[in-house]
């Protein structure tokens, strides 16, 4: 849906590019690969494809390698940080999303390289500097990892 100019009207998927747009992730901790079903200050779905040549697998865990759990939260926090930037029109204002809380975060599935991560994201309070959201992460429709995080966006002033 995105051809690269965000004035037209606001997609509602994100690709690799337009992430880079929105948040100030980049390798090797720019966690998500898409973002994709964005309903504009409610919900939006990112994509994370787990492969084994991700630098944190040389030591969590060399012969078993697993996804290590706050990476996980992390790339759900990186697929709320696409839905407000898009929500908020933040797209090349260099936004900064800083994490306020993490609770109820549980673990019930390894994530192992093979793997595709579709982080489900919630907002339960939008708008304004401060965010609330509720995140499920799934793979094969299996939950993997599920938390309720809140997180503040510093936005630059537009010259």
């Amino acid at each position: 849906m995105h051809d690269g100019d965000i004035s037209q009207s606001t997609p509602l998927e994100a690709d690799i590019h337009l992430i880079q747009r929105i948040i100030p992730h980049r390798y090797p901790f720019l966690l998500i690969d898409k973002v994709r079903d964005v309903r504009l200050g409610d919900y939006a779905l990112g994509i994370k494809n787990v492969t084994f040549n991700e630098p944190q697998f040389q030591g969590h865990f060399p012969v078993t390698p697993i996804m290590p759990g706050v990476m996980i939260i992390e790339a759900m926090a990186q697929t709320s940080g696409v839905l407000v930037g898009l929500t908020m029109d933040l797209v090349d204002r260099e936004p900064l999303v800083y994490f306020m809380s993490i609770d109820n975060g549980k673990f019930r599935r390894k994530v192992v390289p093979g793997d595709v991560l579709e982080l489900h994201v919630t907002a339960t309070r939008a708008g304004g500097k401060i965010w609330k959201f509720h995140g499920e992460a799934r793979v094969d429709g299996q939950l993997a990892a599920s938390a309720d995080f809140a997180a503040m966006i510093d936005v630059k002033s537009p010259e």
